[in-house]
């Protein structure tokens, strides 16, 4: 199954300091890693642009290898914790530092550059490989080598192409309700109002091979009330309780994507 989810600029509205956001985010990433998340889409609720800002920012950052991010991210207010996170270590991540360790149809994230009018690709080596695809300058890419050291030929490939997780991608929505009338797969959306997720093991049966949408809603509003009348129109949408009889009054967002993509990863995996 392939997962995406979906949650509101809103997610760090409660949170008092940027500490205490920048942390919730990493949670978040964390949790997104665990389970294979592939996309987040972020969509307007009731975030500023300040919050909108950051959780975008921290989530991509926090998702692109350690040997990149000086290239692709500048100094900022928004990355000012950035160095008290938990790191991801997703595959992408743990890649070796050697080049003469690199074997053929391994496979790393690059960035592209330019250097003495020609194009390359730096991947974290001291050496420059030579590019000769269309992207441009900054664009960050993968690519697998055709050659080990100490040629390191490359080919460039899509996400697509690789065999294990290499993180998730984030994404900007402007309204959830018509985002979710041309998803065109299923849809949960999770609620303490919904049907509890122990009678609903033959749904998980059916979706477990699909690319699968999870929405969550944000600290003050539930699904519910964010998607109004349209909640009734979301083609191949089911509302689900993945915390029946909860003790506590709420449960935080970063609480709910863990639990509930946890207990997915259980139901839809034989």
């Amino acid at each position: 199954m392939r997962v995406s989810i979906a949650i509101p600029d809103s997610s760090l509205s409660e949170e008092p300091t940027p500490l205490d956001k920048s942390m919730k985010i990493s949670q978040i990433a964390r949790a997104c890693s665990i389970f294979h998340v592939n996309e987040i889409y972020i969509y307007k609720e009731s975030g500023t642009d300040r919050d909108r800002s950051l959780l975008r920012t921290i989530l991509r950052y926090l998702e692109t290898p350690q040997y990149l991010r000086r290239m692709l991210y500048p100094m900022s207010s928004d990355l000012q914790f950035a160095g008290s996170l938990s790191p991801l270590k997703i595959p992408s991540h743990v890649t070796t530092t050697d080049p003469k360790k690199i074997k053929a149809k391994d496979v790393r994230d690059g960035v592209v550059v330019y250097s003495r009018g020609s194009k390359f690709v730096n991947v974290g080596f001291e050496e420059l490989l030579p590019y000769y695809g269309k992207d441009e300058e900054g664009k960050r890419i993968i690519v697998q080598f055709k050659e080990g050291y100490p040629k390191l030929t490359i080919k460039q490939i899509g996400k697509e192409e690789i065999s294990t997780y290499w993180g998730y991608d984030v994404k900007e929505i402007s309204n959830l309700a018509n985002f979710l009338s041309t998803w065109g797969s299923p849809i949960i959306l999770t609620s303490r109002k919904g049907k509890t997720i122990h009678k609903t093991q033959k749904y998980f049966d059916e979706i477990s091979r699909e690319n699968v949408l999870v929405v969550f809603g944000s600290p003050k509003k539930g699904v519910y009330e964010i998607l109004g009348k349209n909640i009734g129109n979301t083609p191949r949408s089911q509302i689900l309780n993945f915390f029946p009889e909860q003790a506590t009054e709420t449960v935080r967002l970063e609480e709910a994507i863990l639990g509930t993509l946890a207990v997915l990863n259980t139901l839809t995996r034989n």
